[in-house]
């Protein structure tokens, strides 16, 4: 199984609390996925984040419906977490997020590692652009709520 990686990172003015409660309500994530993706958390467990915590999520890639389950795995507020495929679209997703202070506002890292069926089939055609294309809506929808 071939792991590949993806790293961003985004400044966005506001404190390192306010944007780490924003990134912690799982709600937040369909808000910030690309509409295409018809992403939706449909199930999540009650209360606050936490190591172990579950969410269910449905989406369509490239038309085919989908569900994805992930798992809480790490927890250090306001610093960083960790999200772990539990269930879906690939043989490998971990996704830890990280918030770090920095002039007056709190720069996010997100650091993915990520492995495909048929890696060598797919990934430079749709697995990597689709991951940018992502990342990409994301920024900017986050530079639409926080800016």
């Amino acid at each position: 199984m071939r792991v590949r990686n993806f790293q961003s990172q985004l400044w966005l003015p506001h404190s390192r609390e306010k944007v780490f409660a924003f990134f912690s309500d799982a709600r937040n994530l369909d808000l910030i996925t690309p509409p295409s993706l018809h992403f939706r958390t449909v199930t999540h467990s009650s209360g606050e984040m936490r190591i172990g915590m579950l969410m269910d999520h449905r989406l369509r890639l490239h038309g085919f419906p989908m569900r994805w389950r992930s798992q809480i795995t790490a927890w250090d507020p306001p610093a960083r977490f960790v999200d772990e495929q539990v269930r879906g679209p690939y043989r490998l997703w971990i996704h830890e997020h990280r918030f770090e202070e920095q002039n007056g506002g709190t720069l996010v890292h997100d650091h993915v590692c990520y492995a495909v069926l048929f890696d060598f089939l797919i990934h430079r055609l749709f697995i990597q652009p689709e991951i940018g294309r992502i990342f990409a809506f994301r920024e900017k929808k986050l530079r639409e709520i926080f800016m």
